[in-house]
């Protein structure tokens, strides 16, 4: 049996020069459900939906996890018709990941290179991100620097914009 999908990404992660830790932890499906983990698991918790707008296009919107997602906002600051969740089974087919894994180092399923990536600008600027390693019962956290370097690896110039909305209220 070869190595799995969280040892290739660990290994892609070594071999680009980028120093990451995971931590393990019980299966997380929204940034909410881990909030009680945060402060065990370094960088700042980021929210990624995958998208697809009218015309079939598709997106990965990485943002931070206290911001509640806009879509109807996102559609206009992308100029993309009508932006809705993506089906599980596409999610599958292009990222090779189930809901609730979703992260950046799933695009290194994306053979084809479909996937439109917009990361958002202020979550660039924390000094470290965290990140599920294709499954979601652990994080894995990187340098927000080194997302770029990730990205760019896999051939992707990432959109940086300003994907904030609302703050989600926590309680």
């Amino acid at each position: 049996m070869g190595p799995s999908p969280s040892e290739r990404l660990g290994a892609f992660l070594d071999s680009l020069g980028i120093v990451h830790t995971t931590v393990e932890h019980r299966p997380l499906f929204t940034v909410e459900e881990g909030r009680d983990l945060h402060a065990s698991i370094p960088g700042l918790h980021c929210k990624n939906l995958f998208l697809k707008d009218k015309r079939g296009l598709l997106w990965l919107i990485v943002m931070p996890g206290d911001l509640r997602a806009d879509l109807a906002r996102l559609s206009g600051l992308l100029k993309a018709t009508r932006l809705s969740f993506a089906a599980p089974a596409l999610l599958a087919e292009v990222l090779g990941v189930t809901p609730g894994s979703v992260s950046p180092f799933a695009l290194m399923n994306d053979t084809e290179r479909c996937v439109n990536v917009v990361v958002d600008r202020s979550m660039m600027q924390s000094p470290h991100l965290a990140f599920h390693p294709l499954r979601n019962d652990a994080s894995t956290t990187i340098r927000a620097v080194d997302l770029r370097v990730f990205l760019e690896a896999l051939g992707y110039a990432p959109l940086e914009r300003d994907c904030g909305g609302t703050e989600v209220p926590h309680g």
